[in-house]
């Protein structure tokens, strides 16, 4: 599936999150939403991500959007990785990879000469109107946060 581009509606999901509850795209119709898809909660680079877009939510927050996490690790592997770094964004498990698939950013990747199957580190930035307004490919995580905050004021 390809990822949907800037104009496009964002696919709508349904998905467990952090403490039991549930996030569901639809309910934030009128708010810009930062949707981050990452590879595994309490890696080095997935960490930096969350930890930066905690530390800068109430920016987020000020200028009208809410952030989600969405990663494969399941709710219980979410609540021990926020609990450990104190953060404050929604975590959404997917682990059957149902958003994931329907964003276009589960793909092949490649590590130390290794080829796999994973999450592709992807931003998206979704408008009041549940639009696509801008898409972050191939994330490399130091300043992305900032750059996210800047589109989100702009948006």
């Amino acid at each position: 599936m390809a990822i949907p581009q800037p104009g496009k509606l964002a696919p709508d999901f349904t998905l467990p999150t952090d403490g039991g509850d549930k996030v569901e795209l639809s309910k934030f119709r009128g708010r810009k939403v930062v949707l981050y898809f990452y590879p595994k909660d309490d890696t080095s680079g997935c960490t930096l991500e969350a930890v930066t877009f905690t530390a800068l939510a109430p920016e987020f927050e000020a200028a009208g959007a809410v952030i989600i996490g969405v990663s494969p690790d399941s709710v219980r592997s979410h609540d021990k990785f926020k609990a450990k770094h104190e953060l404050g964004v929604v975590l959404a498990a997917d682990e059957e990879r149902k958003a994931i698939e329907a964003y276009g950013v589960w793909g092949e990747k490649s590590m130390y000469g290794r080829k796999y199957m994973g999450v592709l580190r992807t931003t998206f930035l979704i408008g009041p109107d549940r639009r696509i307004v801008q898409v972050w490919e191939n994330v490399k995580v130091k300043g992305h946060a900032e750059a996210v905050l800047a589109a989100v004021r702009a948006a």
